[in-house]
């Protein structure tokens, strides 16, 4: 995403949470926080793959889904 559609859709979030009531947005919290460690496990995963032999376990990955500040 370039720099200047990056920035229009960061103001075009913050407009839409300014919107939402206070209880809309504690039910978002959840969601948002799934989305944001599915983000970050998809850019673990991919940068991974760019290191063969250097990716976790299917152990180690359970873990990191159940805790993922643990790691």
């Amino acid at each position: 995403m370039s720099s200047t559609r990056s920035k229009q859709f960061r103001a075009r979030v913050h407009q839409v949470i300014d919107e939402l009531s206070d209880e809309n947005l504690a039910g978002l919290v959840p969601l948002l926080t799934e989305v944001y460690y599915d983000a970050y496990l998809l850019k673990a995963i991919q940068a991974a793959e760019r290191w063969p032999g250097d990716s976790l376990t299917r152990d180690e990955a359970l873990q990191f889904l159940a805790h993922p500040s643990a790691l």
